[in-house]
């Protein structure tokens, strides 16, 4: 196989395993099984389970993200915009959240957390990214200190529902808590000038 074949062969595999069991309960030696290698083959392309996990993670947010700014209706007016936006990059983590990490390593491990910061990190970048295209015509020091105190404040929000809620439902009760009661707020305050 070539190189680029293995790559996409155990991160195929991770992503599988991952969904499935989470990635807690996923082993690396059930990733090499499923992808048909040996598991020193894997170190020679990742550093570690939580570097697959990591590129996994990163190419699904930055799809989605490409694809929530392209299906934005180009007529909304801007706190309209941002207000859904940022729903969609939330309902984005909790998926990242539920479906790849899976909520008990989340809430149990310590090397989680560090992980979920430097996730939401790289997650503001590309908010960062996506909210300067829309504002173009506003491109002043301001406005980008604005965006980025409105997506600080809304992905720590978010990213605390994986460390204070229980249960499935305990996160959806607190979404729509934030969408509801914090959120326009927030909006209201980074677009004012």
């Amino acid at each position: 196989m070539e190189a680029d074949k293995i790559r996409e062969s155990i991160k195929l595999a991770s992503q599988e395993l991952f969904r499935k069991f989470g990635y807690h309960k996923t082993s690396v030696n059930e990733i090499a099984r499923r992808a048909k290698i040996a598991k020193a083959t894997i170190y020679k392309y990742f550093d570690s389970k939580e570097a697959i996990l990591h590129i996994l993670l990163m190419e699904y947010i930055q799809v989605s993200v490409n694809e929530l700014i392209a299906n934005q209706a180009p007529d909304t007016d801007e706190e309209t915009y941002l207000s859904n936006l940022i729903m969609k990059t939330c309902r984005l983590s909790y998926t990242v959240c539920n479906e790849f990490i899976g909520w008990d390593f989340i809430r149990e491990s310590t090397n989680s957390q560090e992980f979920l910061k430097n996730l939401s990190n790289e997650l503001e970048e590309l908010l960062m990214q996506a909210f300067t295209q829309i504002g173009a015509a506003r491109k002043t020091e301001t406005y980008h200190q604005r965006m980025r105190f409105l997506i600080k404040c809304s992905k720590n929000i978010v990213f605390s529902f994986a460390f204070t809620s229980v249960s499935d439902s305990d996160v959806r009760k607190n979404f729509v808590s934030f969408q509801k009661e914090i959120l326009p707020y927030l909006v209201k305050a980074a677009i004012t000038i």
